[in-house]
């Protein structure tokens, strides 16, 4: 199943965000303390590859429910929501959706939002 693609307007991506902040803190979180397992001193290597399988178990079902809303990963909880003339781009932990780059610019070369 391909993605739903769509172009966002500022108010309708930043209602979204509500949402996407959710998804992305629940799993940002869970992929954490499995990443704290994976780097733990004491762990067993069959504990630490069990608790690498979740971290990217984790990141993988964030990435699908990402593009099921319709939204571009571009990295570990990073996200853009298509415009139609670029991507309004948001990053985990940020609290609001204040970033602007056109489409042959990444992330490095975002404006603040006017």
């Amino acid at each position: 199943m391909s993605p739903r693609r769509r172009a966002w307007s500022l108010a309708g991506a930043r209602a979204l965000l509500v949402d996407v902040r959710k998804r992305t803190e629940h799993a940002f979180v869970e992929a954490e303390r499995w990443q704290a397992v994976r780097d733990h001193a004491e762990s067993t290597q069959e504990e630490r590859l069990a608790a690498e399988q979740e971290v990217r178990r984790c990141v993988s079902l964030w990435l699908r429910e990402m593009e099921a809303l319709g939204l571009e990963v571009k990295g570990a909880w990073l996200v853009n929501f298509d415009n139609g003339t670029g991507y309004y781009c948001w990053r985990w932990p940020e609290t609001e959706l204040e970033y602007f780059h056109g489409y042959n610019e990444g992330f490095e070369d975002r404006a603040r939002i006017q």
